[in-house]
């Protein structure tokens, strides 16, 4: 069996050489060998019968002769050999003699030469010996670099434990370090932290997980107990993914062996930690130095400080921004092998049935050389590993120097602690970089090999220019100092002491162009509108002047004088509706004898206000519907309080009765009488009235039930609706008012004011041009042209309709006029048709009947129009005569300036009126009286 050695590439080759044999054993591929043979022969036959001395038909026979028969014909076993990943080696069964022999030996030379140079590096003593896990051909380039990235890398996985851990950090070890218990030169330097924060302060609190969704508050002491108990299997969790992660070519139970070893010959060799280290204390150091880093990154955002969180996610930043070019110029070194030398080799084994149809095609030296290139393409391929394992070594050597210098925590003490991590990880991503550009060589380097040496040189030197290319890149803004923080710019300062603060920021709205301001501290926010500027305006000033403030002082007056009149009505329609319900049930009581339940209660009400206002009645003088409407808070009136005959007496409606305020007194004896029926009436009795009136007001379906069914009684309760409805809203309509003049009062105190410069609108940008097109010389040039501009202020014309008889062009201007000539032309002499139309109306009578002058017997024709005239004047005269005396029976005058007055006096009219309604009143009584008396018989 015939061995090809595979470095993480076994199933790709297993595949490719079944591929291989399935072809060669395939009839297509035999046909397509027959059919390249005869092309062949026919060619060797021609140049055998041109120049048979060269003997080419003859070459070309054995050349295919032999390619048939050693390197086709025979079939072969080959097993191919994992390097890397450990498993049992795969066998292909027919796979082509001369494809296994030529892959065979180059695989073996290279793999034998690999295994010569790393035995020989692991057998260095010191310093220069290479640990058999950090082998190339076991683990591939850079592994211990790769290695203590990833461990620097690694998180507690358990979201709830994160958590707790960094709620620790913050609340116990933070307070711990702050305060001198815990030394902060000590923990920074430590290469294991968790036993140091192992006695926290007890009287401090941290909350922890309970395991069953709940949070519970424990002391410190407890916390960390509670964390430490919990920790093994969160690093053991870790460290799982890890060995899966390093190893993807072992099986998880060969990974989960191996892993361990790993971590400690990667940390050991670079010299971050001693032999005494374990791999589960590196774990569980880098993920606590991850957990710190977090809770301080965190610490801003639980004590809202924005500047801390900027500063944090700039740090942040900054870190991912300049290792990028390191972790993926280091891709570079982790995937070369993998991907660039497997490829070459797959794609080297799968063109052998190519190589075969074409070497049929040549004959003697041509099918050697032909040969001689394939095998130098195997041998090349072949010759990678050994100068990647080179090139492993002298860089892990190197870069052992750069991280043991980079652990370094003083006194000749490596470590990895909280000091030291960033520059470690630093420097082992900036190794794989380097080592990185240095594997794009490795192919030159190898071909130059192969070549004899010839290119080397060149090779060496391409390799160096692609290092100095990365190089420059890297360090290109550092050198020209400028320093990005993640695009995250803080307090930029410059010569003028401008300075934005991190606390606002601005935005712009897509629609409107209005520019908001925030402040991220008080949360207050400002705005600035989209605006015209230039040197014009133009300004609608609205402000609160004093005639706004005498006009609501009026409002004001007329809604109180409004509400005291409803309040009056109010009180007249309750005093009605009191002693005329206080009528029915005493007519009921008389009648019946008997009292519905539902009433008893609004009935005793109404009997005790009505005997009270009997009472005080008796003392007064006054009646007891004046005494109720005084009591309910009106006034009282001319009356008598007999039940209906409130409106049948007075000639007016109650609503509309004369009251002592907002109106003309009839008499001052009527505020006499209302001040001596307040004064006979107690506070309690007060008291009733008002209580009565709310809950009337409130709520009238009693009392409107005790007034009855009747016409009276209807017309009473619908006139005690309306009043109430109305006083409500007099009310309101006073109180609203008084509101707004206390408003525009304390405004004009104030001195506010509101205005709008029109010119400023972007709505306006044509008035705002208009206004600028044109700059006076001086001020008195400016204001007679900014005049100009309010004097042509006018509405736009409206457009001619197409229905319109005007022209709409000098076209139909000009045939408009053609025609008017043409006609002009065509009509008579205008001096003939004016004398033959005198003719015509000379000697008739003009005018109408209506216009025609009277005629007088005996006179001229002028005479009598004379004389008409004079007749007419003389009767217009006594009209305006007659006028004058009925002007003068109502005492009008015309005073010096023309106009007319009167002087009868309203007062006069009044007290006539006052003297007449006696008799008039006893009449109506008297008539009342006896309507009264034939109803009740």
């Amino acid at each position: 069996m015939w061995e090809i050695y595979a470095y993480q590439n076994n199933e790709s080759l297993f595949g490719i050489l079944n591929a291989i044999a399935a072809i060669c054993g395939s009839g297509s591929y035999a046909s397509a060998l027959g059919l390249v043979a005869a092309c062949g022969f026919f060619v060797a036959l021609l140049a055998y019968a041109m120049a048979p001395q060269k003997l080419q038909g003859w070459y070309w026979l054995a050349s295919v002769t032999l390619v048939i028969s050693v390197l086709f014909v025979p079939k072969v076993t080959v097993g191919i050999v994992d390097k890397t990943g450990g498993s049992a080696v795969t066998v292909v069964d027919n796979v082509p003699f001369g494809l296994a022999v030529l892959g065979s030996l180059s695989s073996t030379v290279g793999n034998t030469l690999t295994e010569l140079y790393e035995t020989a590096m692991q057998a260095l003593p010191g310093v220069a010996g290479l640990p058999n896990e950090l082998a190339y051909q076991r683990n591939g380039l850079m592994f211990g670099n790769r290695m203590i990235r990833e461990t620097s890398r690694v998180v507690f996985e358990n979201p709830l434990f994160r958590m707790d851990m960094i709620n620790f950090l913050n609340n116990c070890t933070m307070f711990d370090l702050a305060s001198g218990h815990l030394s902060p030169e000590v923990f920074a330097s430590s290469s294991d932290v968790w036993p140091l924060m192992a006695s926290p302060n007890p009287a401090r609190f941290t909350p922890i997980s309970d395991g069953a969704g709940g949070m519970t508050v424990s002391p410190c002491p407890a916390a960390y107990t509670n964390l430490n108990s919990r920790l093994p299997v969160q690093v053991g969790q870790i460290q799982s993914l890890l060995s899966n992660k390093m190893n993807p070519t072992l099986t998880s139970g060969a990974a989960s062996a191996v892993i361990a070893g790993q971590i400690q010959q990667a940390y050991i060799k670079n010299g971050i930690a001693d032999a005494a280290a374990a791999a589960t204390d590196i774990i569980r150091q880098n993920a606590l130095i991850n957990a710190i880093n977090d809770a301080s990154l965190l610490a801003g955002q639980k004590v809202n400080d924005p500047a801390s969180m900027l500063l944090a996610v700039g740090r942040a930043q900054a870190v991912a921004q300049t290792n990028a070019t390191w972790i993926n110029n280091g891709k570079v070194a982790e995937q070369a092998l993998p991907v660039i030398r497997n490829t070459v080799e797959a794609i080297s084994y799968a063109i052998f049935p190519i190589i075969l149809l074409l070497l049929l095609l040549t004959s003697g030296r041509e099918t050697m050389v032909a040969l001689k290139n394939y095998v130098s393409l195997l041998i090349w391929i072949q010759l990678w590993p050994p100068l990647y394992a080179i090139l492993n070594y002298m860089a892990m050597v190197y870069a052992a120097k750069d991280l043991a210098a980079a652990a370094n925590v003083g006194g000749g003490v490596h470590a990895l602690a909280l000091v030291t991590a960033p520059s470690i990880y630093a420097n082992a991503i900036s190794g794989e970089a380097v080592v990185g550009y240095m594997t794009m060589s490795i192919p030159m380097i190898a071909w130059a090999a192969l070549k004899r040496m010839e290119t080397l040189g060149s090779a060496l030197v391409s390799g160096a220019h692609s290092l100095q290319s990365m190089l420059a890149s890297s360090s290109s803004s550092a050198a020209t100092g400028n320093i990005s923080m993640g695009n995250t710019s803080m307090d930029q300062v410059s010569l003028a002491p401008v300075r934005s603060s991190a606390f606002f920021r601005s935005k712009q709205d897509d629609m409107t162009g209005t520019t908001y301001t925030s402040n991220a501290v008080s949360g207050l926010t400002a705005g600035r509108a989209l605006a015209n500027e230039g040197p014009v305006s133009k300004i609608v000033d609205a402000k609160v002047s004093r005639h706004h403030v005498e006009a609501s002082s009026r409002s004001v007056a007329t809604a109180r004088a409004e509400a005291v009149s409803a309040s009056n009505e109010k009180a007249a329609a309750l005093s009605d509706a009191l002693i005329n319900a206080n009528a029915r049930i005493s007519s009921n009581s008389r009648t019946d004898g008997t009292t519905s339940a539902s009433s008893e209660s609004t009935g005793a009400r109404i009997g005790e206000l009505v005997q009270i206002a009997k009472s005080v009645a008796d003392i007064t003088g006054a009646s007891e519907q004046q005494v109720a409407a005084v009591a309910f808070g009106g006034s009282s009136h001319i009356g008598i309080g007999i039940p209906g005959v409130g409106k049948a007496i007075l000639p007016v409606d109650v609503g509309g009765q004369v009251h002592v305020e907002g109106k003309k007194n009839y008499s001052a004896s009527v505020s006499a009488q209302d001040q001596q029926i307040n004064s006979a009436l107690s506070s309690e009795d007060k008291a009733k009235f008002k209580a009565f009136s709310d809950s009337v007001s409130k709520n009238s379906s009693s009392l409107v039930a005790t007034l009855g069914e009747q016409r009276s009684g209807k017309e009473i309760a619908v006139r005690l609706t309306e009043s109430v409805a109305r006083s409500n809203r007099a009310d309101t309509s006073l109180r609203n008012q008084i509101q707004f003049s206390e408003s525009i009062a304390d405004a004009y105190q104030r001195g506010e004011s509101i205005s709008k410069d029109l010119a400023k609108d972007p709505a306006n940008i044509d008035l705002f041009e208009r206004l600028l097109r044109t700059e006076g010389p001086s001020s008195a040039a400016e204001l007679v042209r900014l005049e100009s501009f309010l004097g042509n202020i006018s509405r736009t014309p409206m457009p001619i309709s197409k229905a319109s008889r005007l022209p709409s062009s000098f076209d139909d201007v000009r045939s408009e006029y053609l025609d008017a000539k043409k006609e002009l032309t065509a009509s008579p002499d205008v001096e003939n048709a004016l004398g033959a139309f005198r003719k015509q109306v000379k000697g008739k009578p003009s005018g109408g009947a209506g216009l025609q002058p009277t005629a007088v017997p005996g006179a001229k024709n002028g005479e009598q129009v004379r004389d008409g005239i004079q007749l007419k004047g003389e009767e217009l005269d006594a009209k305006g005569r007659a006028q004058q005396g009925k002007f003068d029976a109502l005492q009008v005058k015309r005073t010096a300036d023309g106009h007319l007055v009167s002087e009868r006096s309203l007062f006069n009219s009044a007290n006539e009126q006052v003297k007449s309604d006696p008799d008039l009143m006893a009449r109506k009584m008297k008539e009342l009286l006896e309507k009264i008396e034939t109803k009740w018989k």
